[in-house]
């Protein structure tokens, strides 16, 4: 396994969270370096299971040998699909880490960060045909202008789509040097780099349909766990965490609590403990788990 692919976050805080039975079947909903599976692997005895996916080829590079461990190459959306395949009906445990890895962040070729001049790509499955490139060129002024207010949160986002609109009649935006540079008219002298990320944060959640697959995720979890099994999820940015925390709190992603006709709270979890936020020393030695949040649940 590659141990520079991704530094697990919040690692002890997430596997105690799960209270894993020593014979029960877990699902690792992202894979990444395979951080958080091997310490899963570590509480089973020789019948637990993990059931792992990861849609991203480099990830399933790391696959760790151990037959209690079935790594499927696959997003996490497919869940019902591949459980139904292998013939499972209940599982003990849920754990999804959100966040992209450190070596999607890192790889100068994905585009994924505002550091390299690279193609604008940020596909998380390299073999789907939709990606930054063609969302920027080919979307119109009130689908962009969508996407930045809504999942960068940008009070300027139509200012940032006229730009774009703009920019990409003269001329194809194809590498995130050629994005970085139209936007340097509107972009701040001070928090710069804020304002990249939400602009790569928003392309990115389109490009492959972060917060929907979050969602049908959220949806098999009630399915799936038997009564006490654990939800966890370690989220990176407000728009992930709420949906968490609405679906957590109320069975839906709506701000109050469903009810059926009779009254009765269609609520699937109660929620364990309050959020969790990486320790200082967690903070020194991977800065990039700044921004996590962990909540765990638990079926009822």
């Amino acid at each position: 396994m590659n141990n520079t692919y991704h530094v697990p976050v919040l690692l002890k805080e997430s596997i105690n969270g799960l209270n894993i039975l020593p014979n029960g079947v877990y699902v690792d909903a992202t894979y990444g370096g395979g951080g958080h599976t091997r310490e899963i692997l570590n509480h089973l005895n020789s019948s637990g299971k993990v059931i792992a996916f990861d849609q991203d080829a480099d990830a399933i590079e790391n696959q760790i040998d151990d037959n209690r461990l079935k790594l499927i190459k696959s997003n996490f959306k497919y869940l019902p699909n591949h459980l139904k395949y292998l013939q499972i009906n209940k599982i003990d445990g849920l754990l999804a880490d959100f966040g992209i890895s450190s070596y999607q962040i890192d790889n100068q070729i994905r585009g994924f960060s505002i550091r390299f001049d690279s193609d604008l790509d940020m596909r998380m499955n390299k073999y789907q045909k939709k990606d930054a490139k063609h969302i920027l060129n080919n979307y119109s002024s009130n689908d962009l202008n969508y996407i930045f207010k809504n999942f960068g949160e940008l009070k300027n986002h139509k200012k940032v789509t006229q730009i774009i609109i703009s920019q990409r009649s003269k001329q194809k935006i194809v590498t995130t040097g050629d994005l970085i540079r139209i936007l340097k008219p509107i972009s701040p002298l001070k928090n710069n780099n804020k304002f990249l990320a939400k602009i790569f944060q928003a392309i990115r959640i389109e490009v492959n349909d972060e917060l929907l697959v979050i969602k049908k995720l959220l949806e098999a979890s009630s399915k799936y766990l038997n009564k006490g099994g654990r939800l966890v999820c370690i989220s990176y940015h407000s728009l992930e965490d709420r949906l968490v925390k609405r679906y957590i709190q109320n069975g839906s992603f709506n701000q109050q609590v469903e009810s059926d006709i009779y009254g009765n709270k269609d609520t699937f979890f109660k929620k364990i403990g309050k959020i969790v936020t990486p320790s200082e020393d967690e903070l020194n030695k991977n800065k990039r788990s700044r921004s996590a949040k962990l909540r765990i649940a638990e079926k009822i």
